[in-house]
């Protein structure tokens, strides 16, 4: 058992929204709702308004005299820099800003205001106190070393590129230097081929690079909001390369970027095409069994798949799964979601059916306001502020390669949130048939991040219970992407386990065993022992029926 932290403690993401309010959207009149709540807030309780003006006032004073009463999370890079303690001027800047925050937090902790108000009122003031951070102003020390440093040429090379997000980003900062990747020249590079394609999707089955393989392949199902080659970026960072060469047989799911004339493909349209993706390789491997792996929207798809094939006597054309970051319960808490009533539910889905499609643009701006000090504030400092390119970073390229969705799969992903029919037998129903995840009785192997603002790892955790057979869970030790990005050989990897699957993941959390390195050894020592037998490697791709066509990464990939 681990060092005792805190009683009850266990790490939560520090972060105010999730899956849930990508897909649902915030809208500004909710926003203005809850800002004029508060200024009504003020005016009902002037004494309560007044007694912390003037705490702040005297808060304020202390700060001008030169104390320096309050300390800046050590996490937070914003205020690394050395001038903003040393220089006079900067250090009672940054007090000022932390005696605002703290006075502000304590006003509207100490309100009337309703538990729920008092929740929106934190989640609107958290982006309000990071949009009017010091750190964002011209005066940020970083930025007035770099004017001096570059004659004024950061001044005017950061007006260009603010000019140009503002024509051609939606206003946003960009995140990544796009020129410095491509798909299939330095990213999704491992050798394969498209051996099966339909209008939803196309298959890549990957040549293999070991003298022995396994008899049962393995079909990994990416999340249809993002393109496949999360799992292909660099060689060092592939888990495909890494599957390969340790014997496994890998297949990938390559989805259509859909547009508005595919508007009606629903969540049943999904599992049927992974359920066609497993009868192709079966065809072509001659194997009876199909083991799955899928990751955010892909594993919620694989487990719609197996109780759909359940209900159909058919499960045993399934080996086993694995379940990477991804929601079964979807009831997730977030201050943002005391937002999405039945109206922005509505309104959610009445936007995307006339569009026939949601943007992933749309959804990557929210995504970005989950954490808009990394996502969002950070760049606006370093592209505008320091003038400086975005950084070449493989990960964010991947991130903000988006893709659509679909409005009928838009609309059953707001109606699982709001319904949550996967803990209940029978709840959900697909491809014509009841769902009961409690009698798909094979092995599973689920991995959640610790600290993932996607899919917070506790309701990760309840998902994983949801499950027959026998459960394995991992808690990785990173977020929503690098908990599956986590390769042998990575100094900063750790993990979490507990055999003992409790019904409260606080419980499982207190006793779980803190072990070095990455969970891919694991997970392909788990894999191996449901992947039959080894035999002599066929190097051949696709099969006569379904005969190699395109090169990886095919041709889907490259849809915009």
């Amino acid at each position: 058992m681990r060092d005792k932290t805190a009683p009850g403690s266990m790490p939560v993401p520090a972060h105010f929204m999730n899956a849930q309010s990508a897909m649902v959207g915030l809208r500004g009149r909710d926003l203005f709702s809850t800002l004029r709540t508060l200024a009504f807030q003020g005016l009902r309780q002037p004494v309560h308004s007044t007694r912390h003006l003037l705490a702040f006032g005297k808060q304020l004073g202390r700060v001008m005299l030169g104390d320096t009463p309050y300390q800046p999370n050590p996490q937070d890079s914003r205020f690394a820099d050395p001038t903003w303690h040393l220089n006079p001027f900067y250090r009672r800047s940054l007090q000022a800003y932390l005696a605002w925050q703290k006075q502000l937090k304590a006003w509207i902790d100490e309100s009337d205001l309703s538990p729920d108000d008092r929740t929106r009122a934190h989640f609107l003031f958290s982006l309000l106190n990071d949009a009017l951070a010091p750190s964002n102003t011209l005066l940020n020390p970083l930025a007035v070393k770099e004017l001096f440093n570059s004659g004024g040429a950061s001044a005017l090379r950061g007006a260009r590129q603010l000019l140009d997000d503002l024509l051609h980003n939606s206003g946003m900062p960009q995140q990544v230097n796009k020129q410095a990747f491509e798909v299939g020249r330095n990213l999704a590079t491992t050798p394969g081929a498209v051996v099966f394609r339909s209008e939803m999707f196309e298959l890549i089955h990957y040549k293999p690079m070991s003298e022995k393989q396994y008899a049962t392949p393995l079909l990994v199902v990416p999340p249809q909001i993002n393109k496949f080659y999360i799992f292909d970026l660099s060689p060092e960072k592939s888990f495909v390369q890494y599957c390969l060469k340790n014997g496994l047989q890998v297949f990938m799911i390559s989805w259509r970027n859909p547009d508005a004339r595919y508007r009606e493909w629903g969540l049943s349209s999904y599992v049927q095409a992974v359920e066609d993706a497993t009868e192709v390789c079966r065809l072509i491997t001659g194997s009876k069994e199909v083991n799955l792996m899928g990751a955010c929207a892909g594993g919620l798809t694989i487990a719609a798949l197996q109780g759909h094939l359940q209900a159909k006597r058919q499960l045993r054309k399934i080996g086993c799964a694995t379940y990477l970051v991804s929601l079964l319960d979807s009831q997730v808490e977030s201050p943002a979601m005391l937002f999405a009533d039945e109206q922005t539910l509505e309104s959610a889905k009445r936007r995307s059916y006339q569009s026939g499609v949601l943007d992933g643009r749309d959804m990557s701006r929210v995504f970005a306001w989950m954490r808009p000090n990394d996502l969002i504030w950070n760049y606006w400092v370093n592209n505008y502020l320091m003038g400086k390119e975005p950084p070449a970073f493989d990960i964010l390229y991947w991130n903000n390669d988006n893709t659509r969705l679909p409005a009928a799969l838009h609309g059953d992903l707001l109606d699982l949130f709001k319904h949550n029919p996967l803990i209940r037998a029978g709840g959900l129903e697909v491809c014509g048939t009841p769902i009961d995840l409690s009698k798909v009785n094979l092995d599973s192997f689920s991995v959640a991040g610790i600290n993932d603002h996607i899919t917070p790892w506790d309701t990760v955790y309840r998902s994983t219970l949801l499950l027959g057979g026998s459960r394995r869970f991992i808690l990785s030790n990173s977020g929503h992407i690098q908990s599956i990005l986590n390769p042998p050989g990575n100094p900063k990897a750790t993990y979490f386990e507990n055999g003992k699957l409790t019904s409260d993941p606080r419980a499982w959390y207190y006793d779980a065993q803190k072990q070095e390195g990455s969970w891919w050894p694991q997970w392909l020592e788990w894999i191996q022992q449901r992947s039959g037998e080894q035999r002599e490697t066929v190097f051949a791709l696709g099969s006569n029926k379904y005969p190699a066509m395109e090169a990886s990464p095919g041709t889907y990939v490259h849809m915009r």
